[in-house]
């Protein structure tokens, strides 16, 4: 065990810093959560929670670690190809005439998402565990001269989750799990403020003459728990039952304001000034129920429905420390989502696994309130994937997703932004690797 800890010790800050550098894009699950916490479940399209087969059970089912024999560590990685394309409806001021600027070129960033988990056996029935990951994630990114420019230029959310674990089995048909989410959470947003408009009456300037920008950032550290119940009433058959707790994030950060020379008397208010500034960040808790069978010696069905608790986010709030500057609301109002997933293993040799998936996970965004910062809309997934065992040591995985994507229709208006109209075209190509190492 010692041994294995010092590995852990020497490979976490690897992670960490990958998990820092590595944020996701506009459409991977719904919302803005990660579900790429495992390359056998991208296969899938993470119907595969009750096969509990790997360590990455650790985020999916804690209980799931009752069922392995050996001490082991996953390293894996996704790469991530999102499209997210906007196209202009008729985007006007407040006067009426037309929101000047382009399409915003692609929003979506392709990126690298890490994560990594070990598990060691601790007594005869308990078994330890340790996962970092990225539950939750975001990057949007447009042109800064796009048509919506006032609503949304560069959009982040980071998160990094450190999840010890236990697991106990027992009886020998009853495993119980747990954890503790130690997560940080950073946020940028940036935007550009039409100085024009606000300045018309005083300085006689006309709206999108004179555009400035804000760049809000705030970070912070909270927890929160996951559970996890397998039941397996025989060798073939098994049901999981895992929770993951709300985490609420208390953002703390600067505000950055960018103001032109010719409207700069608009500062002397007070307003506009860089500064410290608060937000709260509230991220949902998940309900998920799973099932395993296996119908043959070769074959296996899996599946998952997930609940999500997003109703949680109702909106953005942003309170600066300057008295002068009034609170930033953005109101969200996002509803709870069931995704569904089912799946099939084909176990073509001892040494080969066969999987694919295929999921509905539906969008918790009203398009009364959709956003170009999350562009958010149903998906469908369509996944396939491969486990190849190389030794009795190590083993391969492959997985391989794309996601098809609902067309986002954005229809938002305000009294400083004008009216954003049009739709974002998004779909997403996901693969996975991943290396085992059992010990």
């Amino acid at each position: 065990m010692r041994r294995m800890l010092q590995s852990i010790a020497a490979l976490l800050p690897l992670f960490l810093t990958l998990e820092f550098f590595a944020t996701t894009s506009t459409a991977l699950a719904s919302g803005f959560a990660i579900l790429e916490q495992s390359v056998r479940g991208l296969g899938s399209a993470f119907s595969n929670s009750a096969a509990a087969d790997d360590a990455s059970t650790i985020f999916f089912n804690p209980a799931g670690l009752t069922r392995l024999s050996n001490n082991s560590a996953i390293a894996a990685g996704y790469y991530i190809f999102p499209t997210a394309l906007f196209q202009d409806r008729g985007s006007v001021d407040v006067t009426g005439a037309p929101l000047t600027g382009g399409d915003g070129g692609d929003g979506g960033v392709n990126i690298f998402v890490p994560n990594f988990y070990a598990v060691w056996n601790a007594g005869d029935r308990i078994k330890l565990g340790l996962g970092v990951n990225s539950p939750f994630g975001l990057k949007t990114r447009y042109d800064r001269d796009w048509v919506g420019r006032y609503y949304a230029i560069n959009s982040e959310l980071v998160t990094i989750n450190i999840n010890p674990t236990v697991a106990a089995k027992l009886t020998d048909n009853l495993s119980l799990g747990a954890g503790i989410n130690l997560q940080y959470a950073e946020a940028k947003l940036s935007n550009a403020i039409d100085f024009g408009l606000i300045g018309a009456a005083r300085l006689r300037t006309s709206p999108q003459t004179a555009d400035g920008s804000v760049e809000l950032e705030g970070d912070d550290w909270s927890w929160g728990y996951n559970l996890g119940l397998l039941y397996e009433p025989n060798r073939k058959t098994r049901f999981g039952l895992a929770y993951r707790s709300a985490i609420t994030h208390d953002l703390e950060g600067e505000a950055n304001f960018n103001v032109p020379a010719a409207v700069s008397a608009l500062t002397a208010t007070g307003r506009f000034q860089d500064g410290s500034v608060k937000g709260e960040l509230n991220l949902p808790d998940t309900l998920s129920v799973n099932a395993y069978h296996q119908i043959s010696r070769r074959v296996a069905l899996t599946g998952d429905v997930t609940w999500t608790n997003w109703s949680r986010f109702e909106e953005l709030r942003v309170t600066f420390d300057n008295p002068t500057e009034p609170e930033s609301i953005i109101p969200n109002n996002w509803h709870d989502t069931f995704r569904y997933s089912l799946g099939i293993d084909y176990a073509v040799s001892e040494a080969w696994k066969l999987r694919a998936g295929v999921s509905y996970d539906p969008s918790p965004v009203d398009g009364t309130y959709r956003s170009p910062r999350i562009p958010d809309s149903n998906r469908t997934w369509l996944a396939i994937g491969a486990s190849f065992k190389a030794s009795e040591a190590i083993d391969f995985d492959i997985g391989y997703a794309h996601l098809f994507v609902d067309d986002s229709n954005i229809d938002l208006s305000s009294s400083t932004s004008g009216n954003l109209r049009g739709k974002v075209d998004s779909d997403v190509d996901i693969i996975g690797l991943q290396l085992t190492w059992k010990f």
